[in-house]
């Protein structure tokens, strides 16, 4: 039994919350999109399905196509709700600090939070891209006690030693580090190997 289980795709739940960055967990669905493996498990936020509209060229309904199962943010008795439906884990982006202090606090007032309470208790991965600044005091409490849970957050802080060159850079990086917690090569990253030679004196 355990055997045919490995044999099936495997499952990421995605949330999208309503902090700007809306594009961070809809390049998570594209980039999953393409690997057979992979099933994403969405759940959009009520603020997030206007940010999405706002910052991008995309309807929440476009959105929620590029996942394999869309579930509706109110359903807290959908799948993602137990324990017993088993996933990989999880991902937020972007995570509002909203969501993060229910994160923080186990206040599981809608599917997402919930999904993300069922991935702790369960002992699975969860990273939260948490999208804020400045950060209050409350913010830092708030992600301390998620990283002691064993949380992993991940602001999408852009890394430069790549030269970046369009926004889409910075996206991909950070996304494409996201998808290295779950063991996921999506190809986006360009990979350190040390200061070997300087980009600007390659040929």
């Amino acid at each position: 039994m355990r055997a045919l289980m490995e044999l099936r795709p495997q499952r990421l739940v995605i949330g999208i919350c309503g902090a700007t960055g809306a594009i961070y967990g809809i390049r998570l669905l594209e980039v999953l999109r393409g690997l057979p493996d992979w099933e994403t498990h969405l759940v959009i936020s009520k603020a997030a399905e206007r940010t999405i509209g706002w910052e991008t060229s995309y309807t929440a309904g476009q959105v929620a196509r590029l996942a394999t199962v869309r579930y509706l943010v109110s359903d807290i008795g959908a799948a993602l709700s137990s324990g017993s439906f088993h996933t990989a884990g999880m991902v937020v982006a972007p995570c509002s600090v909203k969501t993060l202090s229910a994160i923080a606090h186990g206040f599981s007032d809608n599917l997402l939070t919930r999904a993300a309470d069922v991935t702790l208790k369960e002992r699975r991965p969860l990273a939260l891209v948490v999208r804020e600044a400045p950060l209050t005091l409350a913010h830092i409490r708030n992600m301390a006690a998620c990283a002691e849970m064993g949380v992993v957050i991940v602001p999408p802080v852009p890394a430069f030693y790549n030269h970046p060159k369009t926004i889409d850079d910075i996206v991909n990086h950070t996304v494409g580090r996201v998808l290295d917690l779950f063991s996921i090569d999506s190809g986006l990253v360009s990979r350190w190997e040390g200061m070997k030679q300087h980009p600007a004196s390659r040929s």
